[in-house]
C-alpha cells in the first residue's frame, strides 16, 4: 500500500472504477467516444469560425453564443482525452493532483455554463422587453464585463472548494466514476468533511440558483411582452429565444440528472448511474452548436454559404 502513498496518508493516485465491462467492449466504447469528441470539436469550431469571420455577427448575442461554445469545448476537453486514454489502458487510474484539477475544471465548466446562460437571458430580455434601451444597456463594454464575471466567479468559488478538498486526508483510493468529481473525492476522505459540505452547498446556491431563477424570470417577462404584441413580433422573438431556451432546458435537465444520480447512486443500476453521471458533459457540448446552427437563421445562412464556397473550390480543383 505504501507505493500508493505520497504525502501523509494521501494516495498518490486514485483508481477510476466506473467503467462497465471494459474488457469486453473496450474498442466499441473507444470508437463511440472518439466519434463524439470529434463531432463536438467540429460542430463547435464551425459555429465559432462562422461568427468570428463574419463582421455582421460581431454583436452581443453572437458574442455570448461564442463564449458558450468555447465553454462547451472546455468542458468536453476536460472529459474526453483522459476518458479515451483510460478506455485503452489496462488500469484506469489518475494522479490525485490531476484528479483534483479535473474536478475543479468540471465544476467551473458547469457553473460557468449556468452564468453564461443567465447573461444570454439578460441580453434577450433587454432586446425584447426594452428594445429602445438595448444599445445603452448592452454595450460591448458591458458584454466584456459580463463575460469576465461569467468565468471569474466560477473559477474563484470552485477554487476555494477544491482547496478545501485538497486538504482532506484520504483513506480510500477507489472512485466509482469514469472521471473525477469533487463529491466523489470528498467521499474518499476519512476525516471531517462538514466544512466541505457547507461551503459546497453555499457555492452551489450562489453560482447556480440565482442564474436559473433569473433565466426563468426573464422568460416570464418575455412571454408577457410577446402576448401583448403582434404575431410577427412573437415569431421574431421566438426565433431568437428558442435556441437559448432549448439549451437552457437541456443543460438544466442533464445537471439535475447528475445531482439526483449522486444522491441515489446506491439505488440505481451501475450502468444507468454511469450514463447519468456523464450526460451533462457529453450532451450539451455536442448539441449546443447544432441547436444554434440550425435554429439561428443568420448562422445557418452563413454555414450554408461556407459549405457552398468549399464545394465550389473542390469542383474548381478537380477541373
Amino acid at each position: 500500500m505504501n507505493e500508493l502513498m505520497d504525502f501523509s496518508t494521501n494516495f498518490t493516485y486514485l483508481f477510476l472504477e466506473g467503467h462497465v465491462e471494459l474488457e469486453k467492449y473496450r474498442y466499441i466504447y473507444f470508437t463511440i467516444t472518439l466519434i463524439f469528441y470529434i463531432l463536438t470539436i467540429c460542430f463547435n469550431a464551425l459555429v465559432i469560425y462562422v461568427i468570428y469571420t463574419d463582421k455582421h455577427l460581431h454583436e452581443p448575442m453572437y458574442i455570448f453564443i461564442t463564449a458558450l461554445l468555447w465553454n462547451s469545448l472546455f468542458g468536453a476537453t476536460v472529459l474526453y482525452p483522459k476518458l479515451l486514454t483510460d478506455l485503452l489502458s489496462e488500469v484506469q487510474m489518475v494522479f490525485y493532483q490531476s484528479c483534483v484539477s479535473q474536478a475543479f475544471c468540471i465544476n467551473t465548466y458547469v457553473t460557468a455554463e449556468f452564468i453564461l446562460l443567465s447573461a444570454m437571458a439578460y441580453d434577450r430580455y433587454v432586446s425584447i422587453c426594452k428594445p429602445l434601451q438595448y444599445s445603452t444597456l448592452v454595450k460591448l463594454s458591458t458584454v466584456r464585463k459580463l463575460l469576465f464575471f461569467c468565468f471569474i466567479l466560477p473559477a474563484c468559488g470552485n477554487g476555494i472548494l477544491i482547496i478545501l478538498t485538497y486538504r482532506l486526508r484520504l483513506c480510500k483510493y477507489k472512485l466509482d466514476r469514469v472521471y473525477c468529481n469533487n463529491y466523489g473525492i470528498v467521499k474518499l476522505s476519512c476525516g471531517d468533511i462538514s466544512v466541505n459540505n457547507i461551503f459546497g452547498a453555499f457555492n452551489f446556491s450562489l453560482l447556480v440558483f440565482p442564474p436559473v431563477i433569473f433565466v426563468i424570470f426573464s422568460y416570464i417577462r418575455i412571454l408577457a411582452v410577446c402576448l401583448r404584441n403582434s404575431k410577427d413580433f412573437r415569431r421574431k422573438a421566438l426565433q431568437t429565444c428558442l435556441p437559448h431556451l432549448l439549451i437552457f432546458i437541456i443543460f438544466l435537465i442533464n445537471a439535475c440528472f447528475d445531482v439526483i444520480n449522486t444522491r441515489l447512486e446506491s439505488h440505481i443500476p451501475h450502468i444507468v448511474s454511469m450514463v447519468l453521471s456523464v450526460e451533462y458533459l457529453i450532451v450539451p457540448p455536442l448539441f449546443n452548436p447544432i441547436i444554434y446552427g440550425l435554429k439561428m437563421q443568420e448562422i445557418l445562412k452563413r454555414i450554408k454559404m461556407l459549405i457552398f464556397q468549399l464545394r465550389r473550390k473542390v469542383l474548381f480543383v478537380r477541373t
